[in-house]
């Protein structure tokens, strides 16, 4: 029987309209074997949770240069929350301050990645905490 293959649904909340960080992660991780969900730009976190039930994914990777991370990311989390979906790992990445990373790892944010970070970084990460 073939081994079920990871889906990562990457989003992008809010207003921010840049997305290149976020197609560079999704082709990363759809190399690496992950089936990938890519949901385009300025999606409320209503709209990603509803995405992510709809697809039965495994993780949603969040991407965020606008600088509302510290209201979206756990907005997002909430959310799975409440629909039930605790075992849906969250990662997140974008221009983030090291000061801000700390309360997002609270909110339910697993891991977060800075401009820089090597994709290999984010595919081990999910391999290694995927539920």
């Amino acid at each position: 029987m073939a081994e079920k293959r990871i889906r990562v649904l990457v989003a992008k909340p809010g207003l921010d309209g840049h997305d290149r960080g976020a197609k560079v992660v999704a082709r990363a991780l759809r190399d690496a074997g992950f089936e990938v969900i890519y949901t385009g730009i300025r999606l409320t976190p209503e709209q990603i949770v509803e995405t992510a039930l709809q697809e039965d994914v495994n993780v949603v990777a969040l991407s965020l240069l606008s600088g509302a991370h510290n209201t979206l990311f756990p907005e997002v989390t909430k959310l799975l929350k409440a629909k039930g979906l605790n075992d849906v790992l969250v990662v997140g990445g974008g221009v983030i301050p090291d000061a801000d990373i700390p309360g997002l790892k609270e909110a339910g944010i697993a891991d977060i990645y800075t401009p820089g970070t090597p994709t290999s970084k984010i595919i081990e990460f999910i391999k290694g905490n995927v539920k």
